[in-house]
C-alpha cells in the first residue's frame, strides 16, 4: 500500500511540474522579452543595412521630386504667382543642393526596383501633363514634401 501512495504521490508531482512548467495558450503569465535588452551587433547590422537602403532610395525620391518641383516653380508664367514665389524657390534651392550633396556621398547606390518604377512613372507624367496640371500639382504637393517626405529623408540622417 505505501509503494502505491508513492507512486501516485510521485505521478501527481510529475504532472504538477509539468503543467505548471510548460502552460498552454492564455494560461501562460510569463513574460521572456529580457532576452531582446540587447541584440547581438550582427543581427543589428543586419537591420542597419536594410534602413540604409531605404533611406538612400528616400533620399533619392526627394531630390528627383524637389528638383522637378523646382524647375516647375522657376517657370510659372503668371507673374503674381512668380512673384510670391521668389523667397520659396530660394529656399527649396538650397535644399536640393543639399539633396544632391547626399545623394552625391553614396554615387554607387543601385537603385531598388520599387525606386526605379516610381521615377519612370514620375518621368512619364512629367511628359504627358500640362504646364498648368503640373504647376497646380506642384503647388498642392509642396506642404507634403516638405512636411512629410523631406523631414522623413532628414529624420534618418542618411548625410551624417
Amino acid at each position: 500500500m505505501v509503494n502505491v501512495s508513492y507512486k501516485v504521490l510521485f505521478a501527481l508531482a510529475i504532472w504538477t511540474m509539468t503543467t505548471e512548467a510548460f502552460p498552454k495558450g492564455a494560461e501562460r503569465t510569463k513574460c521572456h522579452l529580457a532576452k531582446y535588452k540587447s541584440l547581438p551587433p550582427r543581427e543589428l547590422e543586419a537591420f542597419k543595412k536594410a534602413k540604409d537602403k531605404f533611406v538612400h532610395d528616400r533620399v533619392i525620391l526627394v531630390e528627383k521630386e524637389l528638383d522637378f518641383a523646382t524647375n516647375v516653380l522657376e517657370n510659372v508664367e503668371d507673374p503674381s504667382l512668380s512673384k510670391l514665389l521668389s523667397r520659396p524657390l530660394e529656399i527649396l534651392t538650397q535644399i536640393r543642393g543639399d539633396l544632391r550633396d547626399c545623394t552625391r556621398q553614396t554615387h554607387s547606390h543601385r537603385h531598388s526596383r520599387r525606386l526605379n518604377n516610381w521615377l519612370q512613372n514620375f518621368h512619364e507624367s512629367k511628359e504627358t501633363e500640362t504646364p498648368g496640371c503640373l504647376e497646380a500639382s506642384v503647388i498642392l504637393n509642396l506642404f507634403r514634401l516638405l512636411n512629410e517626405d523631406l523631414r522623413c529623408a532628414a529624420y534618418m540622417e542618411l548625410c551624417v
